[in-house]
C-alpha cells in the first residue's frame, strides 16, 4: 500500500512538471528519476529539454 501512495504521489509531481514546463508527463517522470524528484535542476532541465525538442 506504501508503494501505491508513492506512486500516487509521484504522478501529481510529474503532472505538476509536465503542466508547468509544457513537456508530457512520461517526459517528466524519465527527467524525476534522472535528476530527482524535488530538485531544482529538474525544472530547469524540462524547460531546456522543451526547448530543445
Amino acid at each position: 500500500m506504501a508503494d501505491r501512495k508513492k506512486r500516487v504521489r509521484d504522478d501529481k509531481e510529474a503532472l505538476r512538471l509536465a503542466e508547468t514546463t509544457d513537456v508530457s508527463p512520461n517526459q517528466a517522470k524519465d527527467l524525476m528519476r534522472k535528476h530527482g524528484k524535488g530538485s531544482a535542476k529538474v525544472e530547469k532541465e524540462a524547460k531546456n529539454f522543451k526547448a530543445e525538442g
